[in-house]
């Protein structure tokens, strides 16, 4: 190999070398290939096995390499789901001295396939309908953190199966750009090509006669505007209702969660006319409510669970002005004043009916049913008293693998309701 190749990354891996830089991707030999279904690029790509992973590698000029390699990085600390960025490789030349295009080392996202691949037959309405949606999250996502695509389409994604549905990662950052916001022109300019993209993707599908006859490309296509309009409101509109409204935020919180998203933030700002909600966006990993539940409050629940009381954690927060206080803190806090309160105010014979996670989260149900139902804001203690009188004493105990309670039995302690004050809750623990 003529000249000496120059590799960014952050960790090499010395498997590297062992590619046969020397020769155009184009000509690559076999033995040198994963065989792995490819998406439609401008580029050459070809997959190659790496110490027991496979990588993608795409031949660019240097500039854009590293461009786009840093932009891959940026994203990846941002929680975007993207590929791996792996090296930047550049000085390659042939064995006669030719200078070779450099190339881009990313890591294959395992069990994901390019939209083309997903069905071999034919695509199905439902199928088109669900990447197509699934794009438009990922869209909304990038969008929220300031990220103008430039090249939206279902080329430049790869999508991997979500219990029914499809999750979408970004592949291709090259023609991306990262802003501090996005003006709405910015946000439609990217809608509108990601529209006219993936009706010219779905019409080759349809030409080759791998889409049903069923499936309007353009309005297909069209759907992605549709979507993403839905989801940018639900995320950034804001929301103003009375005060003995509360439970609205719960609603808010509630169908932001269906859709998939976490709450990073939720700000509440109060004036004389009502209460204001801004709720800034975040979508996490399997497993992060479990773990940061546990992180924060020794409570050990299941995912939804988790969840669901990682919002009332938030919840409570916000509307008692605690966001400049440490996060593990104001956990502790609710925790003492909210939670465990309400876990021994249950009598003790109706402690085995459920696990303490599931019955609080159970009564945040009821809780914001009495409320919807009565128009106001339940007290949280009444909640209590009429759950516990309703629905815990009629369900059988699931305590089957779990040791029954024993010490003895504490008399309920005062619950607080949002309307307290922080000195409020000094007297009532």
């Amino acid at each position: 190999m003529s000249g000496s190749l120059n590799i960014t990354a952050a960790t090499v891996d010395p498997a590297l070398l062992d590619l046969p830089w020397n020769l155009p991707l184009e000509i690559w030999p076999e033995d040198s290939i994963a065989a792995l279904p490819k998406g439609i690029s401008r580029h050459i790509v070809r997959f190659a096995n790496l110490s027991g992973y496979v990588v993608a590698i795409k031949e660019t000029s240097a500039e854009l390499a590293k461009r786009e390699y840093e932009m891959l990085r940026t994203l990846q600390r941002m929680d975007i789901p993207c590929v791996e960025p792996v090296a930047v490789i550049t000085n390659r030349t042939s064995e006669t001295g030719e200078i070779l295009e450099s190339v881009l080392v990313t890591r294959h996202l395992r069990f994901s396939l390019p939209y083309r691949a997903l069905y071999s037959s034919g695509l199905r309405p439902e199928t088109a309908t669900r990447l197509v949606d699934a794009l438009a999250v990922l869209l909304v996502r990038l969008h929220i953190i300031g990220f103008f695509w430039g090249d939206v389409s279902l080329s430049n994604t790869l999508f991997r199966r979500d219990a029914g549905a499809f999750a979408a990662y970004l592949v291709d950052a090259e023609t991306g750009q990262l802003y501090d916001g996005l003006s709405n022109g910015q946000r439609e300019n990217d809608l509108e090509i990601g529209r006219v993209n993936i009706a010219g993707e779905l019409l080759d599908l349809q030409a080759g006669g791998r889409l049903d006859e069923s499936i309007d490309p353009v309005e297909i296509s069209n759907g992605i505007v549709a979507k993403y309009r839905t989801l940018w409101k639900e995320l950034t509109a804001t929301e103003e209702f009375d005060q003995s409204e509360r439970w609205r935020i719960n609603s808010r919180v509630e169908r932001l969660n269906d859709l998939g998203f976490d709450i990073e933030e939720l700000a509440i700002k109060t004036d004389e006319t009502g209460t204001q909600v801004r709720i800034q966006p975040k979508v996490v990993d399997a497993g992060h409510h479990s773990r940061r539940l546990l992180r924060l409050t020794g409570l050990d629940a299941q995912e939804n669970q988790a969840r669901r009381l990682l919002n009332d954690l938030d919840s409570y927060r916000a509307a008692f002005g605690k966001e400049d206080i440490d996060e593990e803190v104001v956990a502790h806090e609710w925790t003492a004043r909210v939670f465990e309160p309400v876990i021994r105010a249950i009598p003790r014979e109706l402690r085995g009916k459920l696990e303490p996670a599931e019955i609080f989260h159970q009564l945040l149900d009821h809780r914001w049913y009495l409320s919807q139902n009565e128009g106001r804001d339940v007290p949280l203690a009444e909640a209590v008293s009429s759950y516990i009188d309703t629905v815990l004493r009629h369900r059988r105990d699931e305590a089957t693998m779990i040791n029954p309670p024993t010490g003895t039995f504490t008399a309920p302690i005062s619950l607080l309701d949002a309307d307290d004050t922080d000195d409020d809750w000094r007297s009532k623990v």
